[in-house]
C-alpha cells in the first residue's frame, strides 16, 4: 500500500519535539521580534515624542493600555526570574549541556523582548485608537506558540510520564498571559468601539418603526471598526444580532455601510475606471461603452476583493480534498496497519485543521463574494440612474420606463449575483485535477475512466446550459414587454376604471404572461434535468470507475472505495457548476449587453444652449436661425426659422392653435429638443412649469421648496401668490400632507398651483410657463396672473404659453405660432390686424364673449321645465370654510400620529415569525398540495438508496487485498448499479414534481395577484406608489417563478438528508451522540438567536427596493423639470441614499448568515473531530423576501363588475335622467365629508354645467357618478335605477367621460380610439374628423396604424385631449361627462369641440365641468358647488339676472380680464366682516374698453 507523502516520509517527529529544538525556535522568534520592535521604535521616535507631549495632559491611559503594559511587564519579570533561577540553581561549573544553553538563551531573549515591549508601551505608545500592527501580530503568534508548547507538554507527559518542572512552569505561565494579550489586541478594540458607538448613536433603540424613507440612520459601520479576530469570527455582527433577538429591527437599527461599500465611495471609482476603459470622459455620448469595457471597469473597481476571494477559494478547494485523500489511511489505521508512532493523532490533527481551514475560507469567501455583488449592483444602479437623467427625447422614446426599471431591478441584480460564479471558471479545472490525483493515488489507471465519465457528464450539461440560456433570454424579453404594459396601466388606472376597460387590459397582461410562462415552463423543466444530472453525476462516475477497476483487475478495498466515494461527492460540485457557470456567464453577458446598450443611448446635446451667468447680458433669451426636431431623422422639423430676442424683465406670451409648436418652443429653449441648426442663448438660471403637472411623492412643502432652504417669509409670499393658503388650511396636515404618486390626491388646479409655487420659490432669472392657467378656475387664474406674473415676477423674464386670449394684451411681446414657425410677433395691438393667424384666435374669443353678451337677462324664464333641487341663490353669507376636492382629504389632523392619517402609508412589513399559513398556502396552492407527499417520498427513497449503496460498497469490498471478499466483483458492481439507477430515478421524479408544483403555484399566484390589483378600488392606487406594485410584479414574481420552489424544497430535502446521517451514525458509532446531542441543542439555539435578525433584514431588503424604483420612475418622468432647475446632483444624491438604504440590510443579511454558518461549522467540526468519521450538515434557514409578494393577494376588492340578479336592459339608460338624493361622500371612515347632502335632478337630454372654485367637490361628484367611490349616505339614480345595485362594468360601459388628464396608451391610433375593438375603420375615421384630427392622422404614413409612444408623448397635450373626444364620439353614450375636456386647447378649437358635442350628443345628458365660463354658458342648467354643497342650480339666464348670485360673480371675473370692445363688467367689492362671514357687493354695467 502506498504511503502518503505527508505521513510516510518517516519524519523524525520525536526530534522536532525535543526541548533543544523548541527553545531554539522560541529564542529565534523573540530575537526577530526584538529587532523589529527596535527598528519600528527608532523610525517613529519623532512622531511618538510629539504624541507623548500631547498625551502629557491626559489624566490616565485607557484600561486596555494599562492591562497590556501590566501583562508584558509580568511576562518580562517572570522570564527574567526563571532565567536567573536556572542560571544559579542548576549551574554545574561551566560545562552546560546543549539543551541547558538553549533554555537559558530562550529565557534571556524572552525577558529582553517583553521588557522592551513594556518600555515601548510606556514611552513610545500612549492611547492611540489601536495597538500597532506589529504588536498585535506578535501577540497572536505568541499565543499560537504558547498553546502549541502547552499541547506538546501534554503529549510528552503521555509518552514519557515525566516532564521537567521548568518546562511546565514556563509554558503554563506564558499561556494565560498570551491569551490576555490576544484579547486586548484583537477583541478589545471592537468592544470599546461598540460601547462608544452605543453612547453616540441610537443603534439599538426602540420606538416607532421607520422605513426606507426615514432620514434616521443606524450607527457607525460595525464591519469597518472590527478587529482581526472579530472579522475572522464575524463577532462584529454581535450587537445587531442581539438587537434583532430583543426587538423587531427597523432600518434605523441597521448600521451604516463602510465607505468602501457605500455607493458614495464606490461610484466615483467605478465611473473613473469606466471612463479610462472607454478612453473618453463622455464615453456614453460617443457610444464607446461596450460590454467588455463595462465588465473591465467593474473588475478594476473591485479587483482587491476579487483577488482576496480567489485566495479564499483556493484554500477552500485544497482543504475540501484533504478528507477524501486521508480516508484510506484512516481506514488502514483502524485496521491495525500503523506506519509510525502517533499516526492516529497526526491524522486527527490533519483532518481537523483541514476542516477549520475549509470553514474559515468558505465563510469569508462567501461573505466577500456577496460584498462584491453589493458593490457591483450599487455602481450599476447609480450609473443607470445618472444616464436616465441625461437621455435625449429620442432615446426616452426608444426605451420605456418599464424596460429601464428592469435594467435596475433585474439586470443589475443579475450582474451582482454573478460574483458567486466568477471564480468557477478557473476553480473547476483545479477541483477536477485534485480529484483525479486522489483517484490515481487510490485506483491507479482506473482514474482515467473517472476522468472520461466526468467529461461526459460535463458535456451532457452543455446543451442543457445553452437551452437554459436561450429560455432565460426569452423570459427577459417577455418580462420587459409585460412590465412596460403593467407600468403604463398602473399610471392610467383611473381612466381605465372610468371607461370600464380594466378587465380588458388585465386580459392583455394575462396574455403577455402566457407568452412568458411558455418559456418559463421550458426553463424550469430544463433546470429539473440539470438537477437530475447534478445528483446523478457522482453515482454515474462511481459506476464507471468501479466498473473499470473490475475490468482492469484493480482490487477494491473498503478504504479506497470510501475515499473514492468521498471524492466523487466533492467532484459533484464542479461537475454541476461548470455548465451552470457557463449559463450564468451568458446570462450576465446578456444583462451587461442590455446595460451597455442603454449607456450608449444618445444624450441631450450638451452644447444645444449657451448659458451665460446672470446679469452678464441685457438679452435674457436669444434664438438665431433656430431649427429643431423631436425626430432628427424627420425631413420636416418640429420648429423652423426661429428668430427671437427677449430682453431682461420682458413678459412674452405664446399662443397658437393645437399642435402649432408652443410647448416645443419652451422646451427647445431648455435644450430638450434636438437642435438641427442655429444658436440658443440664455442668461441666468431657469425655472420651468410644464403643461402636465409633475409632482413628486412626498410632502407639499418639499415639493415647493424643491431642495432649497426654508425661508418662511418668502415661503408665505409664494403661498399667497399661488392661492395655496386656503387649500393648505383645509388639508388635515397643511403643507405636511403627503402627496400620493403623481399628485394623485390633489385636484388638477392644486397640482398646477403647487408647481407654479415651486418655480416662484426657486427665484430663477427666466421663467418658462406652459399654459399654467388652464387647470384653474377664472377667479384663481386672474389671481395667479396678477400676483405671480405681474407681482412676484414683475422684474423677471417670463415666457408663458396660454390659450386664454385675455392674458395676451398685458404681454410685452406676443408670439403667434403656426406649423412650427413664429407666424406673427409683436405687441398685442400691433399684430391684431396684421395677419390672419392671430385674428382667428381673437375672433374665436370674441365669438365666445358675444355668446355671453347675448344672454337675455330680462326674460327671467327658462325654456326648460327642469326639476330644480336648489333654485335661485342661497344666502351669500356662507361660511368661509373652503371645501377641497375629495382627493385632497388625507386623514385626521392628529399631530401626534401624523403618519397614520396620511393617504400614502409606508410599505407594510410583516413583523415577527413568518406565519405557518404563509408556507402552507404556498405548498398547497398547486393541486391542493397533492404533489408534496410524492416529492418527500421520492427524496426519502433517494436517501435510503444512497445510504444503501454506500453501505453496500463499504461492506462488500474487502478491508485489504489479503482478505477474502464476501461477494464476487460482478455481484458487487451489479448491485451497486441497480441501487444507483433506482436512486437516480427517484431524484428525477423529485426534480420534475418540484418544478411542476413550483410552476403551477407561480402561475396561480400571478393570476391571483393581478386580479386582486386590477379589481382593487381606486383608493388602493391613490395610496400605493406604483413602484411597490411593480416590485411585486417584477422582482418578487421572479423569485416565485424560479427561486422559492427550489429553496423551500432544499429545506425539506436537507432535513431528510440530516435524518439519514443521524440514522447512519446511530448504527455505526452511537457514542458520538454524547457530543452530538449538545451540539444539536447549540445549533438550534444559535439558529433561533439568529432567525429574528435575519428575517427582519430580509424583509427590509424587500421593502427598501421599491423606493429606488419609485424614485427612478418619478425622476424619468420629471427629468426635464429636474434639468431645468439644475437639480441633477440633488436627485443623484437621493438615488445614492436610497441605494445605500437597500444595500445596508442586504450587506448585514450576508454578515448574519456567515455569523451563523461559521458557528454551525465550528460545532460540526467539533462533532467531526470527536467522531472522526461522519460529518453533519445543518440547514441554513434563509427567509426569502419574495414571500412578501403573497401579501398582495388579499387586497380589498371593488364591488362586482356585473350583478347577475340585476341585469340591465341593453338600451339602458334610455333617457339619461340623473337624480341625486342627499348625496354624501367621503374618502374614508376617518376623513371629513367632501360632498354634503347634494339633492338635485339632471333631466334626460339636458346640458348641465358644473362650476365652482378649485377644490369645491366637482371632480368628486363625477367619481361618485362612476362609482370610483361609493356614497357614504344617499343615492344616485340613473333612469330610476340606483347605481349602487348595478355592476361596475355594466354601469361604466354605459357612461362616457373625457377626463381632465388626457391619456393615450402605447400602441396605434386605432387601439387608442377603440381599445375594445368594437368599431370598423369607417366609424373611426368619422370620429377623427369630428374631433378635428382627421387631417393630422392622414398625414402619417401608417394612418390608423401610426404608432403612439408611451404616454402618447409623440402627440401634443391638446391632440391627446382631442383623441379622448374621439373615443366618446365613437361610444355615443346617453350620458356624457366632460371634466375640463378643453383645458389644453385654444379657444377656436374649444368652439369647434363645443359645436361637435352639441351635434353628436344633442339628445344625450351632458355634464360639463369647465373653468372657461364660455364652455358652460351654452348649457341648459348651471350647478354651482361650494364647500361640497349646492349653492346655486338654475338656468344661466336666471343666475345672471340675479345680481348677487355667485355664478354672476364668476362670469364677472372671467369677463373683467378680457379686452374686447364691449364686455359685461362687474365691479366686485369683497369685505370680510368676520373670519367666517364675507359680504359681497356687486355693481354691473356695460362699459366700453379701448
Amino acid at each position: 500500500m502506498p504511503t502518503p507523502p505527508l505521513l510516510g516520509m518517516r519524519i523524525d517527529v520525536e526530534s522536532l519535539l525535543q526541548p533543544v529544538f523548541l527553545h531554539v525556535f522560541s529564542a529565534s522568534c523573540h530575537l526577530i521580534f526584538l529587532l523589529s520592535l527596535s527598528l519600528f521604535w527608532l523610525c517613529n521616535r519623532t512622531r511618538h515624542k510629539l504624541e507623548s507631549s500631547k498625551h502629557g495632559a491626559e489624566s490616565r491611559s485607557p484600561l486596555r493600555h494599562r492591562l497590556a503594559l501590566f501583562t508584558c511587564l509580568v511576562l518580562g519579570l517572570f522570564n527574567l526570574s526563571l532565567c536567573l533561577l536556572d542560571f544559579f540553581w542548576y549551574r554545574d561549573g561551566w560545562r552546560w549541556p546543549r539543551d541547558r544553553v538553549a533554555g537559558q538563551l530562550d529565557l534571556a531573549l524572552r525577558a529582553a523582548a517583553w521588557l522592551a515591549t513594556s518600555a515601548y508601551l510606556v514611552l513610545g505608545f500612549r492611547s492611540a485608537k489601536r495597538f500597532p500592527a506589529l504588536l498585535r501580530i506578535w501577540w497572536g503568534l505568541f499565543f499560537l506558540m504558547s498553546s502549541s508548547f502547552l499541547a506538546i507538554d501534554f503529549f510528552c507527559l503521555r509518552q514519557r510520564a515525566a516532564l521537567p518542572t521548568r518546562a511546565w512552569v514556563l509554558d503554563t505561565g506564558s499561556f494565560p498571559c498570551a491569551l490576555v494579550l490576544c484579547c486586548v489586541g484583537f477583541l478589545w478594540n471592537s468592544w470599546e468601539e461598540q460601547k462608544s458607538s452605543d453612547a453616540r448613536e441610537p443603534l439599538l433603540n426602540g420606538g416607532a418603526h421607520e422605513s426606507c424613507h426615514d432620514t434616521t440612520t443606524g450607527g457607525a459601520s460595525l464591519f469597518r471598526n472590527a478587529g482581526f479576530l472579530s472579522t475572522l469570527t464575524f463577532y462584529w455582527m454581535g450587537p445587531l444580532l442581539a438587537a434583532g433577538h430583543r426587538k423587531t429591527l427597523d432600518l434605523k437599527d441597521v448600521p451604516q455601510l463602510d465607505e468602501r461599500d457605500s455607493v458614495i465611495g464606490l461610484f466615483p471609482i467605478f465611473k473613473s475606471k469606466l471612463e479610462s476603459c472607454s478612453g473618453s470622459s463622455n464615453s456614453a455620448s460617443d457610444g464607446a461603452i461596450t460590454t467588455l469595457k463595462l465588465a473591465r471597469a467593474l473588475i478594476l473597481s473591485t479587483w482587491k476583493q476579487i483577488l482576496l476571494t480567489a485566495l479564499y477559494c483556493l484554500v477552500y478547494t485544497v482543504a475540501t480534498y484533504v478528507g477524501p485523500y486521508l480516508i484510506d489511511y484512516f481506514v488502514q489505521y483502524l485496521n491495525g496497519n500503523r506506519k509510525f508512532a502517533n499516526e492516529g493523532y497526526m491524522l486527527v490533527m490533519a483532518f481537523v485543521i483541514a476542516k477549520i481551514l475549509e470553514c474559515l475560507s468558505q465563510r469569508h469567501w462567501f461573505f466577500r463574494l456577496q460584498q462584491v455583488g453589493i458593490r457591483v449592483r450599487a455602481s450599476l444602479v447609480a450609473m443607470i440612474y445618472q444616464k436616465g437623467l441625461t437621455l435625449s427625447s429620442c432615446s426616452k422614446q426608444s426605451r420605456t420606463s418599464g424596460e429601464v426599471i428592469n435594467l435596475m431591478s433585474v439586470d443589475a441584480d443579475r450582474v451582482g449575483l454573478f460574483s458567486w460564479y466568477m471564480h468557477d471558471l478557473w476553480m473547476v479545472p483545479v477541483q477536477v485535477a485534485l480529484a483525479l490525483l486522489i483517484l490515481y493515488a487510490n485506483l491507479g489507471i482506473a482514474s482515467l475512466a473517472a476522468f472520461a465519465a466526468t467529461f461526459i457528464v460535463m458535456l451532457a450539461n452543455v446543451p442543457l446550459g445553452k437551452m437554459q440560456e436561450k429560455y432565460q433570454e426569452k423570459i427577459m424579453e417577455c418580462k420587459d414587454t409585460r412590465m412596460k404594459a403593467t407600468s403604463e396601466i398602473l399610471r392610467n388606472m383611473r381612466i381605465l376604471k372610468l371607461q370600464g376597460w380594466e378587465m380588458k387590459f388585465l386580459s392583455k397582461i394575462i396574455k403577455l404572461r402566457e407568452n412568458e410562462t411558455n418559456w418559463l415552463r421550458k426553463y424550469v423543466y430544463t433546470s429539473a434535468m440539470t438537477t437530475f444530472v447534478f445528483w446523478g453525476a457522482p453515482t454515474f462516475v462511481a459506476v464507471i470507475t468501479f466498473g473499470a477497476c473490475m475490468l482492469l483487475g484493480i482490487p477494491l478495498e473498503s478504504g479506497k472505495v470510501l475515499s473514492a466515494l468521498a471524492t466523487f461527492r466533492v467532484l459533484q460540485e464542479p461537475i454541476y457548476n461548470l455548465p451552470d457557470t457557463i449559463s450564468m456567464v451568458i446570462q450576465t453577458k446578456v444583462s451587461l449587453d442590455r446595460i451597455s446598450s442603454f449607456l450608449c443611448l444618445e444624450e441631450l446635446q450638451s452644447n444645444a444652449v449657451q448659458r451665460l451667468p446672470r446679469r452678464s447680458s441685457e438679452v435674457a433669451v436669444e434664438v438665431i436661425n433656430g431649427s429643431f426636431s423631436w425626430d432628427p431623422s424627420s425631413e420636416v422639423p418640429t420648429l423652423k426659422d426661429l428668430n427671437l430676442q427677449v430682453l431682461q424683465g420682458m413678459k412674452v406670451a405664446v399662443c397658437g392653435i393645437v399642435g402649432s409648436g408652443k410647448s416645443s418652443l419652451l422646451t427647445c429653449l431648455l435644450g430638450e429638443v434636438p437642435k438641427i441648426s442655429g444658436t440658443v442663448g440664455l442668461c441666468g438660471t431657469t425655472a420651468y412649469v410644464p403643461q402636465s403637472p409633475w409632482i413628486q411623492s412626498g410632502k407639499i412643502q418639499d415639493n415647493i421648496l424643491f431642495g432649497k432652504e426654508m425661508d418662511h417669509e418668502k415661503y408665505d409670499k409664494v403661498l399667497e401668490a399661488c392661492s395655496l393658503k386656503k387649500d393648505l388650511e383645509i388639508l388635515p396636515f397643511g403643507d405636511q400632507t403627503v402627496i400620493g404618486e403623481r399628485g394623485i390626491n390633489l385636484s388638477g388646479g392644486q397640482k398646477q398651483r403647487i408647481q407654479i409655487a415651486r418655480a416662484l420659490y426657486h427665484d430663477a432669472d427666466i421663467f418658462l410657463l406652459d399654459d399654467p392657467f388652464s387647470a384653474v378656475d377664472a377667479h384663481t387664474g386672474s389671481h395667479l396672473f396678477k400676483e405671480c406674473l405681474h407681482g412676484h415676477l414683475a422684474s423677471k423674464t417670463v415666457i408663458y404659453v396660454t390659450h386664454q386670449v385675455e392674458f395676451l394684451p398685458s404681454a410685452d411681446l406676443v408670439l403667434c405660432m403656426r406649423d412650427g414657425r413664429i407666424a406673427q410677433a409683436g405687441k398685442y395691438a400691433e399684430i391684431l390686424n396684421s395677419g390672419t393667424e392671430f385674428m382667428e384666435l381673437v375672433g374665436a374669443h370674441k365669438d365666445a364673449l358675444a355668446a355671453l353678451a347675448s344672454v337675455d337677462l330680462g326674460t327671467g324664464t327658462s325654456d326648460n321645465n327642469a326639476e330644480v333641487g336648489t333654485s335661485g341663490t342661497k344666502s351669500s353669507a356662507q361660511t368661509s370654510t373652503q371645501a377641497n376636492d375629495a382627493d385632497a382629504q388625507n386623514g385626521k389632523a392628529d399631530e401626534v400620529n401624523t403618519q397614520k392619517g396620511q393617504l400614502v402609508q409606508e410599505e407594510e412589513r410583516e413583523k415577527g415569525k413568518v406565519g405557518f399559513w404563509v408556507y402552507w398556502s404556498y405548498i398547497t396552492m398547486a393541486y391542493k398540495g397533492a404533489l408534496v407527499p410524492l416529492m418527500l417520498l421520492a427524496q426519502i427513497l433517494f436517501q435510503i438508496l444512497q445510504i444503501g449503496s454506500n453501505y453496500w460498497m463499504a461492506w462488500a469490498a474487502p478491508v485489504s487485498k489479503d482478505v477474502e471478499p464476501p461477494v464476487s466483483g460482478s455481484v458487487l458492481i451489479y448491485v451497486y448499479v441497480a441501487l444507483a439507477l433506482a436512486s437516480s430515478f427517484c431524484i428525477l421524479i423529485r426534480a420534475v414534481l418540484l418544478v411542476t408544483a413550483g410552476y403551477k403555484t407561480a402561475t396561480l399566484l400571478f393570476n391571483k395577484l393581478h386580479t386582486c390589483i386590477f379589481r382593487a378600488p381606486m383608493s388602493f392606487f391613490d395610496s400605493t406608489p406604483s413602484g411597490r406594485i411593480l416590485n411585486r410584479a417584477s422582482t418578487d414574481q421572479s423569485e416565485v417563478d424560479i427561486n422559492i420552489p427550489s429553496q423551500i424544497g432544499s429545506v425539506a430535502f436537507t432535513t431528510i438528508q440530516l435524518l439519514g446521517i443521524i440514522a447512519v451514525m446511530s448504527q455505526v458509532a452511537w457514542q458520538v451522540f454524547i457530543v452530538f446531542i449538545p451540539v444539536i441543542a447549540a445549533c438550534i439555539w444559535y439558529q433561533n438567536y439568529y432567525i429574528g435578525t435575519s428575517r427582519e433584514l430580509s424583509r427590509l431588503v424587500g421593502v427598501c427596493k421599491a423606493p429606488i424604483i419609485q424614485h427612478f420612475s418619478e425622476s424619468m418622468s420629471g427629468s426635464m423639470i429636474i434639468r431645468s432647475f439644475g437639480h441633477e446632483a440633488r436627485f443623484v444624491g437621493t438615488n445614492f441614499h436610497l441605494s445605500d438604504d437597500y444595500s445596508r440590510p442586504k450587506f448585514h443579511t450576508a454578515g448574519a448568515m456567515e455569523w451563523l454558518c461559521f458557528r454551525l461549522d465550528m460545532l460540526s467540526t467539533l462533532t467531526f473531530a470527536f467522531s472522526l468519521v461522519f460529518l453533519i450538515s445543518v440547514p441554513k434557514g434563509v427567509i426569502d423576501p419574495g414571500i412578501a409578494g403573497l401579501a398582495y393577494t388579499s387586497i380589498a376588492s371593488e364591488p362586482p363588475l356585473s350583478v347577475e340578479t340585476n341585469k340591465l336592459d341593453s338600451s339602458w339608460p334610455s333617457k339619461g335622467e340623473i337624480e341625486l338624493r342627499n348625496l354624501q361622500v367621503r374618502y374614508g371612515p376617518h376623513m371629513p365629508f367632501v360632498l354634503r347632502g347634494l339633492t338635485c335632478t339632471f333631466s334626460g337630454g339636458m346640458k348641465t354645467g358644473i362650476v365652482g372654485r378649485t377644490g369645491s367637490g366637482k371632480s368628486t361628484l363625477i367619481q361618485a357618478l362612476f362609482r370610483i367611490i361609493d356614497p357614504t349616505v344617499g343615492q344616485i339614480l340613473i333612469d330610476g335605477v340606483d347605481i349602487s345595485t348595478v355592476g361596475l362594468h355594466d354601469l361604466r360601459s354605459r357612461l362616457s367621460i373625457i377626463p381632465q388628464d388626457p391619456t393615450m396608451f402605447e400602441g396605434t391610433v386605432r387601439s387608442n380610439l377603440d381599445p375594445l375593438e368594437e368599431y370598423n375603420d369607417e366609424a373611426i375615421w368619422e370620429a377623427l374628423e369630428s374631433c378635428q384630427l382627421g387631417e393630422e392622422v392622414r398625414k402619417k404614413e401608417l394612418k390608423l396604424d401610426s404608432g403612439v409612444t408611451e404616454n402618447g408623448e409623440n402627440w401634443s397635450m391638446g391632440q391627446r385631449q382631442l383623441v379622448c373626444l374621439g373615443r366618446v364620439i365613437l361610444k355615443k353614450s346617453k350620458v356624457l361627462v366632460l371634466d375640463e375636456a378643453t383645458a389644453s386647447v385654444d379657444t377656436a378649437t374649444d368652439n369647434l369641440i363645443q359645436k361637435t358635442l352639441r351635434k353628436q350628443f344633442s339628445e344625450s345628458t351632458v355634464i360639463t365641468i369647465a373653468h372657461r365660463i364660455t364652455s358652460v354658458l351654452a348649457s341648459d342648467m348651471v350647478l354651482l358647488l361650494d364647500n361640497g354643497v349646492i349653492v346655486e342650480h338654475d338656468t344661466p339666464a336666471r343666475l345672471l339676472e340675479n345680481k348677487s348670485s355667485l355664478f354672476a360673480k364668476l362670469v364677472a371675473e372671467y369677463t373683467s380680464r378680457s379686452s374686447s370692445k364691449k364686455v359685461f363688467k362687474f365691479l366686485v367689492t369683497i369685505q370680510f366682516e368676520h373670519p367666517h362671514i364675507l359680504r359681497i357687493t356687486i355693481i354691473s354695467e356695460f362699459v366700453e374698453t379701448p
